[in-house]
């Protein structure tokens, strides 16, 4: 059997895997096993450096995905906008800016138009401390991707794109 090799003759985990399985299921495609394979690998590997940063800057994932939610709106929402965008009840929202705003990563200002609304408005500290975890895993994107050319990251952005749109579609 041929020896995978990528072009600079290196080899990675997946190779030996798909190499193991190939036996097994004579009709296993290895260029198929193996790009999944290496994609469901490197999903695993942000998701635990996106996790650690959030260890790093002592947020918890719904605290994360709050300031993310908020930042994401230009640093204001409303909290019914945010419970939307979560997909979260409005009491759910109220509990996660309690804390954020005890933590002073978030404000609530009362409307200048409407009493009974209310605007969450993202702190500069809560600024920071999202862009700091942000930074973390988008450093390691570029550090990954980083050893492909502009051109080649391009066409695997196409080619993924392509991929997902048949995922996206409804069987």
């Amino acid at each position: 059997m041929e020896r995978a090799e990528g072009a600079e003759g290196q080899r990675d985990w997946t190779d030996g895997h798909v190499e193991q399985w190939l036996p097994v299921l004579p009709g296993l495609d290895p260029a198929v096993e193996g790009a999944v394979t290496r994609m469901k690998k490197l999903s695993v590997h942000l998701q635990r450096v996106r996790e650690q940063s959030l260890v790093d800057f002592a947020l918890d994932r719904p605290e994360f995905d709050t300031l993310h939610k908020l930042a994401g709106r230009g640093g204001t929402a409303t909290p019914s906008q945010l419970a939307t965008d979560l997909d979260l009840a409005p009491a759910s929202v109220t509990g996660r800016l309690d804390a954020l705003e005890r933590r002073g990563f978030v404000r609530r200002t009362p409307s200048t138009t409407d009493r009974r609304r209310v605007h969450v408005e993202l702190t500069e500290s809560g600024r920071a401390t999202w862009m700091g975890a942000m930074d973390v895993l988008g450093h390691e994107e570029y550090r990954l991707l980083g050893v492909l050319s502009e051109d080649e990251r391009d066409r695997l952005n196409d080619m993924l794109r392509r991929i997902m749109v048949v995922a996206e579609e409804r069987p």
